[in-house]
Parts: C-alpha cells; structure tokens; sequence
C-alpha cells in the first residue's frame, strides 16, 4: 500500500506576533514546527503502514527550511519525503497551493512508479485554520475525501473510517484510493526514537519543482495569479480598557459592580 502525507512547516503559535505596521506575520525568528493536524495525520498513515504493509511517503511545499520538518517525519516513521519548492509558487493561497500539492502527488507517482492508494492530512494549518486545502487536493485529483477520521481500517479495496460529527461519530465505507483529513482527536502521534532521529539528519531530501511538473501543472494556476483570495489586512485586536479590581464584603461589592455597569451604561 502506497500511503502519502501531506504536512506544512508552521510558526509555533506560542511565538507568533504581527507586525504592528505591515499587519502580516512576523516569521523572523520565530521557531517552527511540525502543524500538529499534520502530525496526528502521519501518525495514523504510520500505523496503516504497520499494519497493512507498504509505504509512508510525506511531502511539503515551502521554503528549503522546510526540509527540517520532513526529516522530522522521516524520524517517527516516514519511508521518503519530497519537498515542493520554487519561486514561482510564491504568494499561493489555499486554492493555488492544493492545486500545486495536487500536481506534487502525480509528480511523485511518477517518480516511484506507483500509485497512491491513500492521503492523509491535517484537517487545517494552526496558522491560516481555513480548513480549505485538503478537501481541494481531492477536488484537483478527482479523489474521495473523508474528512474528520478518527480511526479507519482497509478491507480490499474498500476504507471503513469513523467520522467524528457533533451528535458522536459516524461510520462510512468508501473505495479506494481516498483522502483522508485527520483531528487532535485521532491519536497521540509518537516520539522519534535516537536511531530515527540519527537517521533522519542524514537523509537527503528530493526537490519538486516547476521545471519537475511543467508538463503536468498549469502555470495559470499557481502563484499569485493564481490565487483568487486577497487578504487585506490582519491585526490583532486593540485594548479599549482596563480591568476594575473590586474588593471588599459581599454587599458592597455587588453595589460597586452595580455602579460600574450603570456607569459604562450597560445597565
């Protein structure tokens, strides 16, 4: 079985700031990481290898900092990883980016000879949380997406998964090859172990790039000209005020809380 991840390089959301000017992310600096949808995603494409046979082959559009990530994935399991990078995919939003990795997926097919039986990703980027690039992929490959699994199992050529929906969860069967988006809610992804983590650091990483897929990619769809979304602006939320601290017994604090509300004419 022919198993492929997609995962994107993120900002540690813990570190992320916005430049008060530009109203853009400040990557400067800030460390990264592994998008933790992606990572629960490899997790349960790692598990299917082990269990049905095959291989796990991961892949990443971005910048060659990028390639930190895939050996990252390399380490808790991966079988091979390829890093989509060129400038001309510079600017791409989800639209423009899933038509890319869409395009990534036959290139890597044809370079390995195979096909790709099942995708796996993260159901969003903690960084843009759209949500919109997996199910696109499946749009561009004409792919069965199965969106929000928890658990799933091949039998033939046939997936049963459970999908997590509000009342609980569902069970669907589809046919093969199928895309699947994974949640925090599907596993706990493992820990590299020190021969993986040693392993991983001298891997060497394949570039996809445009002159790679230039007879299978339409350059009308990528980049900036590709990608109808325009983000005007993004800012983080200005203080109006301060907090009132109140003290005091319970009777006078409930009429100081009274006199505050009918002074800010809440009440």
């Amino acid at each position: 079985m022919n198993i492929l991840v997609c995962i994107k390089q993120v900002p540690d959301t813990t570190e992320i700031k916005i430049d008060p000017v530009k109203h853009t992310l400040i990557r400067e600096g800030v460390p990264s990481i592994v998008n933790p949808f992606d990572a629960c995603a490899l997790e349960m494409a790692v598990r299917l290898k082990e269990k049905e046979g095959g291989k796990v082959m991961v892949v990443s559009m971005g910048p060659a900092q990028a390639k930190n990530a895939l050996k990252e994935c390399l380490s808790v399991g991966a079988d091979q990883a390829f890093l989509v990078t060129d400038r001309a995919f510079g600017g791409s939003d989800t639209l423009a980016t899933s038509y890319i990795l869409s395009r990534a997926v036959r290139a890597v097919e044809q370079k390995t000879g195979e096909s790709v039986d099942v995708i796996f990703c993260g159901k969003q980027a903690i960084d843009g949380d759209t949500g919109q690039t997996a199910p696109s992929i499946a749009e561009h490959l004409g792919m069965i997406r199965l969106t929000y699994i928890v658990s799933m199992e091949i039998q033939g050529d046939k997936v049963i998964a459970k999908r997590q929906v509000e009342e609980g969860v569902e069970v669907i069967e589809a046919k093969l090859p199928v895309l699947c988006t994974a949640t925090k809610e599907t596993n706990k992804p493992r820990y590299a172990t020190i021969r993986g983590k040693l392993e991983s650091l001298k891997a060497e990483i394949p570039e996809l790039t445009l002159e790679d897929m230039k007879d299978i990619i339409d350059t009308a769809k990528i980049g900036l000209k590709g990608s109808p979304t325009k983000v005007k602006a993004t800012f983080t939320p200005k203080r109006t005020a301060d907090g009132v601290y109140i003290a005091g017994g319970p009777q006078s604090m409930a009429a100081s809380l009274l006199d505050c509300l009918e002074e800010s004419k809440v009440l």
